[in-house]
């Protein structure tokens, strides 16, 4: 039976963004029939003869099956997208179509198209429509569902649909469309994580400071610093017993707090920064770290926060824990490269709120050259003196644009000189074995 309720409205099928260019070419072949049949007519008019006009009122009937007719397959039918509205980077993800034929007679021929703009979104060009798959026959007033797998290529808030239906059956002459916006309309996908298992940090707390062996009050790294008397509560396994026998009384070791365990994750979301396309392009490469280094330091217990400034400012106070960690790959799922605010000025930002021993670890995609990247270095030296411990990730710019570099590389060398742990990423670097050496 057909349901009596209205239809939803249709939209417009216009995925290139050229509508007058797209309905030319679905109708190429009956504009030609069109022009054939016009051509038909005016000759049997001029001539009076009975061939002539079969062939016109032949070409006419044509031309009227192959227009008509696909208008008619598409009417009265409804498809709905259903699927997962969150999905992770590089994962498989199935979506299911349903069409639902509300008119009573059956429907043939139907293809399923779609805008998915994840789809070829990994090369950086989106794809402007997908096909999923084609309906032979939905009976009156039943249904036909399909599903298909497809590739979440790229992070980031996708807006999927219209899902479209289009028919050019019986003869191919034309093709009618309509889109029905209804079901899954926007999806969520996750930057891929990949494992850490420990931090290149010096004074990186490790597993005895996270406690397996609880260290004296004060620890925050394995340098040792001193001998103290024993008090209270603290770790018999830190008792220096050959200072006790000399001292008449306990002493354990003190170990100097190099560092604390927390992180501070500063990402550079200025548009001109950003090598590259698509999904290697450098400030992808940087989102995918962030989440590995949030994922990495909220399960083990280490407060971690989260700075950037791109046209949506982003600032994720420190916490730990999975609530914690969630919201920051909620935020690191939506975060562009489309800032204009100098990359020192949100490195001062971060200084501003530094914890002493803190570790920032920071991006850089700043060109090659001598003597670059002044004012960042100088940001750097404003955390250093604040007690930051720093980690750069100094992304090599000729391995993302494939550009010559020019002399030396200024910026590294400031790192350097500022004790900062430089860790250099290239496009297609295997970065799980390059932050678990």
């Amino acid at each position: 039976m057909s349901d009596s309720r209205a239809p939803e409205t249709s939209l417009p099928l216009a995925f290139d963004g050229r509508p007058l260019a797209g309905w030319l070419g679905r109708h190429r072949r009956a504009l030609i029939l069109a022009g054939l049949t016009l051509v038909a007519y005016t000759a049997a008019l001029n001539r009076v003869q009975a061939l002539l006009w079969a062939v016109a009122a032949l070409f006419l009937a044509t031309l009227a099956a192959g227009v008509v007719w696909p208008h008619w397959l598409v009417r009265r039918l409804a498809a709905e997208r259903s699927g997962p509205v969150r999905a992770a980077e590089g994962e498989p993800l199935q979506l299911t179509v349903t069409v639902h034929n509300r008119g009573l007679l059956p429907r043939f021929m139907v293809e399923l198209v779609d805008r998915l703009p994840f789809v070829g979104a990994a090369a950086g060009a989106p794809l402007a429509e997908v096909v999923l798959g084609q309906v032979a026959w939905v009976p009156g007033g039943g249904t036909r569902q399909f599903s298909v797998t497809l590739q979440a290529e790229k992070r980031g808030l996708y807006q999927l649909g219209p899902v479209g239906l289009a028919s050019s059956f019986p003869l191919g002459l034309a093709e009618a469309r309509q889109g029905r916006n209804a079901g899954l309309t926007s999806l969520v996908i996750y930057p891929r994580i990949f494992p850490i298992v420990a931090l290149p940090l010096r004074g990186t707390p490790t597993l005895i400071h996270r406690g397996a062996l609880q260290l004296p009050e004060g620890a925050g790294s394995s340098e040792f610093c001193g001998l103290r008397e024993y008090r209270r509560g603290d770790n018999p396994r830190h008792i220096h017993w050959p200072s006790s026998a000399r001292n008449a009384e306990l002493m354990v070791r003190e170990f100097e707090p190099l560092a604390s365990a927390s992180l501070c994750l500063v990402l550079d979301c200025q548009a001109a920064s950003e090598l590259g396309r698509g999904r290697d392009s450098s400030f992808e490469v940087a989102v995918r770290i962030a989440a590995s280094l949030a994922r990495y330091a909220t399960g083990n217990g280490l407060p971690v926060r989260l700075l950037g400034a791109g046209r949506q400012p982003l600032e994720i106070g420190a916490g730990c824990g999975e609530l914690h960690f969630q919201e920051m790959l909620d935020a690191l799922a939506v975060v562009a490269a489309d800032g204009d605010t100098p990359y020192a000025q949100v490195l001062e930002q971060a200084a501003a709120a530094l914890t002493p021993g803190e570790t920032v670890i920071s991006f850089h995609n700043e060109p090659a050259v001598p003597g670059g990247g002044q004012a960042t270095l100088g940001a750097l030296a404003q955390l250093r003196q604040r007690g930051a411990h720093l980690l750069a990730l100094r992304f090599i710019p000729e391995s993302f644009t494939g550009a010559t570099a020019w002399g030396s590389d200024g910026l590294t060398g400031g790192l350097m000189e500022l004790g900062a742990r430089v860790l250099p990423v290239r496009r297609g670097d295997d970065l799980l074995a390059l932050f678990n050496p």
